[in-house]
C-alpha cells in the first residue's frame, strides 16, 4: 500500500508537482500565465492538498526523457571528476572574475586588497558537499552568486563594511553547502542569485518546448 500523501515529505511532493506543470508547459498544455501563477503557488504552499490540486487536471505525467534533461541541465552539479583542495585568489588594486562552467574546490581563500571579484557558481561543478570561502578583504568588494538550490552559510566579520546575503535557500538536504567566513574592513560582500529557480524552470521548460514547435 503507498504511503499516504499527508505522511510524505513536503519537498518530495513540491518537486513532483513543480515537474508536473513544467511537463505539461512545455508540451503546449498550460499557457505562460498559468504556469507562472500555479509554480508561484507550489513553491509558497506547505499544504500537501493544495500541491495536488495544482496539477489534478493536468493529464499528462513526467517521463524518463523529462527526469534525465532536468538532471543535466538544472542544478549544481555533482561531479565525480578530480577538482583542487583549495585555491587561492590574490588580488591588490585589481579585479578578478571567476565564471562559467568550472570544478569547484574544497576551499577558496581570497586576499582583496583596494579590488573586486565576481565568484559565479551559477553554472559550477560541485565535487564536494561543502565549500568553504575564506576571505580577507580591505577596502574591497566581492559578488558571490550561488543557485537557488544550495545553501548558503554566512561568518564573516565587518568593521565598516557588510554582507548582503539575498540568497535565502530553498535547498534539500543533500544539497551542497557554501560557508562563507573571514573578514571584511571598509569592504562590501554580496551573495544574491544570478537566476532564479523560477526563471530556470521557465528557461528549462522553454528549451523543451522548441522540440514540439
Amino acid at each position: 500500500m503507498p504511503v499516504i500523501t499527508e505522511d510524505r515529505p513536503i519537498e518530495k511532493v513540491r518537486e513532483e508537482v513543480i515537474d508536473q506543470l513544467t511537463m505539461n508547459y512545455s508540451h503546449g498544455e498550460i499557457s505562460l500565465e498559468a504556469f507562472e501563477r500555479r509554480l508561484d503557488q507550489a513553491m509558497e504552499t506547505d499544504e500537501h492538498q493544495t500541491l495536488l490540486k495544482l496539477t489534478e487536471d493536468l493529464e499528462l505525467k513526467v517521463d524518463q526523457q523529462f527526469i534525465e534533461q532536468k538532471q543535466q541541465e538544472m542544478g549544481p552539479e555533482q561531479d565525480i571528476g578530480e577538482a583542487k583542495n583549495l585555491e587561492y585568489i590574490v588580488q591588490i588594486f585589481s579585479g578578478s572574475d571567476r565564471t562559467g562552467a568550472w570544478n569547484v574546490p574544497k576551499e577558496i581563500r581570497i586576499f582583496s586588497l583596494f579590488s573586486g571579484s565576481d565568484i559565479d557558481l551559477s553554472e559550477a561543478h560541485f565535487s564536494h558537499k561543502t565549500l568553504r570561502i575564506r576571505m580577507f578583504s580591505l577596502f574591497s568588494g566581492t559578488d558571490i552568486f550561488v543557485p537557488e538550490d544550495i545553501k548558503v552559510v554566512s561568518n564573516t566579520f565587518c568593521i565598516f563594511g557588510g554582507v548582503d546575503n539575498k540568497a535565502p535557500s530553498m535547498a534539500s538536504s543533500s544539497a551542497p553547502t557554501v560557508i562563507i567566513e573571514g573578514v571584511a574592513i571598509f569592504s562590501g560582500i554580496d551573495i544574491s542569485f544570478k537566476q532564479t529557480f523560477k526563471e530556470k524552470l521557465i528557461h528549462f521548460a522553454e528549451g523543451i518546448k522548441k522540440l514540439f514547435v
